[in-house]
């Protein structure tokens, strides 16, 4: 149980960035060591930083040039096997159910939705319940999502974690061979390509495109990241600039 929770944020629009900072900056034992804006920036930061707890948004981009999902799916398994210690909180604004199981699954310790002002306008609490008395937190709305009844929920096919994996993969990086996706996957060439055949046949589709979509709209992985408004740049830059002046 530390005395200071180091706190990591992923996140790629400024302006939540700087709601999490004031939200937190007042906590005694809270300290914030670092965030990123891009998925390509959070291991570096990670290996930096002695990290508690990461605050992840689930739609970001995997680069500033590659503004494809980074592969949520694929990545809090690696974050959580490099990091055991180190606790999961995803935030998002999508409510969808296969979503939100799918990232439980993974082994995230919380689900925060961006609109649930009970629940961010008690963040400190949260994290410090997740770190210290390793509670899971879900905000209401999606707990509801997760619990109701079954008549009232879409039919959505099932995928095994690794499915979902893949599948996050290929919407991230949509031009990579079958042998790339695999060292991506720490597997052999044969394994994705299985698991890709397993998960075009439950989902209905021939190919990783149609496979890609059809997930997305079914809630199984993220969807596109939205790019980013002119305001959300131009504070980008000021940060940025900061950053170097500093």
């Amino acid at each position: 149980m530390p005395d200071t929770i180091h706190v990591a944020i992923l996140e790629d629009h400024p302006m939540i960035t700087k709601g999490y900072e004031a939200s937190l900056s007042n906590s005694p034992h809270i300290k914030m060591v670092g965030t990123a804006n891009c998925g390509e920036d959070l291991f570096p930061l990670l290996a930096q930083h002695h990290v508690d707890l990461l605050l992840l948004d689930v739609e970001v981009p995997v680069s500033k040039v590659n503004r494809s999902p980074f592969p949520i799916l694929a990545v809090i398994p690696k974050i959580i096997q490099s990091y055991p210690s180190l606790y999961v909180l995803a935030a998002s604004m999508h409510n969808e159910r296969s979503l939100i199981q799918a990232i439980m699954e993974q082994g995230a310790s919380g689900y925060i939705l961006k609109d649930d002002l009970k629940g961010m306008s008690e963040l400190e609490a949260i994290i410090t319940s997740i770190v210290n008395g390793g509670e899971i937190y879900i905000s209401d709305d999606a707990h509801y999502e997760l619990n109701k009844p079954r008549g009232k929920r879409r039919d959505v096919p099932l995928l095994t974690p690794r499915q979902l994996e893949a599948i996050s993969l290929c919407g991230s990086y949509p031009n990579k061979s079958i042998a790339e996706l695999g060292e991506l996957l720490h597997v052999t060439d044969s394994t994705p390509r299985n698991l890709l055949h397993m998960a075009y046949a439950r989902l209905g589709v021939r190919n990783r495109a149609a496979a890609v979509e059809r997930a997305r709209q079914l809630g199984l992985i993220t969807p596109p990241t939205s790019p980013p408004s002119i305001s959300d740049l131009q504070k980008q830059d000021e940060t940025d600039k900061e950053t170097v002046l500093h």
